[in-house]
């Protein structure tokens, strides 16, 4: 019978790479068996949870109002969400332009709001609301007025027409801008009666607001000091003094009413 004989067993360099090559495949399945291992370990720990859910550029609400939306709480899984989903969730509130969620090393999560912006306030029966540059009245009370007040925009519609004028005005003629009251109509033209800083009324159109508004600065260089009046924006662009238009003030008539 014929013996058989192995060639690497006699080759002392052919059989210790034989060994290492069995080393390397025994620590690579010990190395994935470890990782799984601790895994499992992670999974069914502590530092699998949520400890920590921060929130920021929140302002019109807090930050609870946020974490509420996203439906996370300390000691969910880290992996049991989709950052996604909730993105979504939290980008569906009215006030809410974007929203990104993100999870922090292993414990942590943050969610990032960009609100709308502010673009005045909403006067209604009960007092204000902040409105924001999308439509939205904000249903939280006002303590302080510190921007423009619009009075009688209580259609949606109206207001979206509102924010798209003022996004379009210049920020010189925007700080000068006191109050909006909507006069007439329920469209895209109705009548607004603006009241300014300085003193003056304008009667516009809302579509053409904007237009019309930005033209407001070298308007009143042409005026007389302390001179105030209308400007009737409507059509063209004209302007008359207040006793034109009210008559003179009640105590100026009764001077010279009494004079002989």
């Amino acid at each position: 019978m014929e013996k058989v004989i192995d060639i690497e067993e006699r080759i002392p360099t052919l059989r210790e790479r034989r060994r290492r090559r069995t080393n390397r495949k025994f620590l690579a399945l010990l190395f994935i068996i470890l990782i799984l291992l601790a895994a499992l370990i992670y999974s069914q720990s502590k530092y699998s949870e949520i400890q920590t859910i921060s929130v920021s550029g929140a302002s019109i609400y807090d930050d609870e109002k946020y974490i509420e939306a996203s439906t996370l709480a300390a000691g969910d899984s880290m992996w049991s969400f989709n950052s996604g989903e909730i993105e979504q969730t939290i980008s569906g509130l009215e006030w809410v332009e974007t929203a990104a969620v993100d999870k922090k090393w292993l414990t942590g999560v943050e969610i990032t709001v960009s609100e709308f912006p502010s673009i005045g306030y909403l006067e209604n029966d009960n007092g204000y609301q902040k409105l924001l540059s999308n439509g939205y009245a904000v249903e939280l009370p006002v303590e302080t007025v510190d921007g423009p007040v619009f009075t009688n925009v209580g259609n949606p519609e109206i207001r979206l027409e509102l924010s798209a004028q003022l996004e379009r005005l210049d920020s010189e003629v925007s700080n000068m801008l006191s109050q909006l009251v909507l006069t007439d109509g329920e469209t895209e033209t109705a009548d607004v009666t603006l009241y300014m800083t300085d003193g003056n009324e304008i009667r516009a159109k809302l579509n053409t607001l904007a237009e019309k508004l930005n033209y407001y600065p070298s308007l009143i260089a042409q005026l007389d000091e302390g001179q105030n009046g209308v400007f009737d924006m409507e059509v063209g662009i004209t302007f008359r003094s207040f006793d034109d238009v009210y008559g003179p003030p009640k105590e100026a008539a009764d001077e010279e009413t009494e004079q002989p």
